[in-house]
């Protein structure tokens, strides 16, 4: 269930991430078939806000419009040594009540300041991490990472990071083919793994000067095809060593496990828009047999293909159970 979105501002705002929640959840899409949420910003008061950026924000609701909520954005803002009390009670009522929290770099030290990061893995931006260990001793902070799903709560690092979070969640409730659409709409990537670095080196091009834009490319275009990693540098004329350097330095990851995520990617788009039977869709995407994808498909998805299908599929396909 996500329909009910309300995102929550403090005093010292930041703008560009209070827009990410406002992009992401607060448009009307519906005339490219996209879901439109009843959206809404709230604050311990409602009335003017100041943002970090020195202007200003009207907040028209109070922590009473979080009840309704089945999805909190915590929104970033300067740190503090106290949150409002109203807003943290409100906070964690939606909590308790069956709603989600996702924050967006700083916001997260108001989930801490709520209770919400008790016993739960987090992070937020690498210059904060150290600081939200030492406030929550309790909570498991992973400094590398672009965002940690702990459901009910989701946390994310700094700005870009907030998109990448939130489209995760869209893919999660709501399938793969909204998460695209809306991506489409923002002119973003569809889908980074929560596991990637925050922070992705780009530095000026080695001896070849070429990007690996085009085999990576390539690799969308081949899923279905064993490429070892000798092979692969070989298409871009680099040794072994120098294509998984390049490689990370550029998508911030492996190419087995961006393989993997685009192989995932592919086998969702199937599953939800076609009637294949699972092991063919396993083998179009490059997992040879059903059994592979089942397994990537718990470790990553945490479900299986045929529940996947049952939930997010077109009519037409959701009846395609055959395994």
């Amino acid at each position: 269930m996500l329909k009910n979105v309300v995102a929550v501002v403090m005093e010292e705002v930041h703008p560009f991430e209070l827009g990410v929640a406002c992009e992401v959840f607060g448009l009307d899409r519906s005339d490219d078939g996209l879901p439109a949420y009843d959206f809404a910003i709230a604050g311990a008061r409602p009335g003017p806000h100041r943002t970090h950026a020195g202007f200003t924000i009207d907040v028209p609701h109070g922590p009473e419009r979080l009840a309704a909520a089945d999805l909190v954005v915590v929104t970033a803002s300067s740190l503090r040594g106290a949150y409002p009390a109203p807003l943290l009670d409100a906070l964690r009522a939606a909590v308790e009540g069956g709603a989600r929290a996702l924050s967006i770099c700083s916001g997260a030290f108001a989930l801490g300041a709520a209770g919400l990061l008790e016993g739960r893995r987090a992070t937020t931006h690498w210059r904060y991490t150290a600081e939200l260990a030492a406030r929550h001793p309790r909570t498991t902070v992973e400094p590398d990472v672009l965002y940690v799903d702990d459901d009910p709560v989701i946390t994310s690092a700094g700005t870009a990071a907030g998109i990448d979070a939130c489209l995760h969640l869209v893919r999660k409730l709501q399938g793969a083919e909204v998460a695209r659409g809306i991506a489409r709409r923002m002119v973003v990537a569809p889908h980074r793994e929560g596991g990637q670095a925050q922070f992705v080196h780009r530095p000026l091009p080695e001896g070849d000067g070429e990007s690996l834009a085009p085999l990576l490319d390539w690799m969308r275009h081949h899923l279905d095809e064993e490429s070892t990693v000798e092979q692969l540098a070989a298409r871009v004329h680099m040794s072994p060593r120098t294509f998984a350097r390049r490689f990370q330095q550029e998508t911030g990851t492996t190419p087995h496990r961006w393989l993997i995520g685009q192989r995932l990617l592919l086998a969702q788009r199937l599953l939800e828009s076609t009637t294949e039977p699972v092991d063919a869709i396993a083998a179009r995407c490059g997992f040879g047999n059903a059994a592979t994808l089942r397994h990537h498909f718990g470790r990553r998805l945490g479900t299986t293909p045929l529940a996947y299908r049952r939930c997010f599929a077109e009519p037409a396909a959701a009846v395609a159970d055959r395994v």
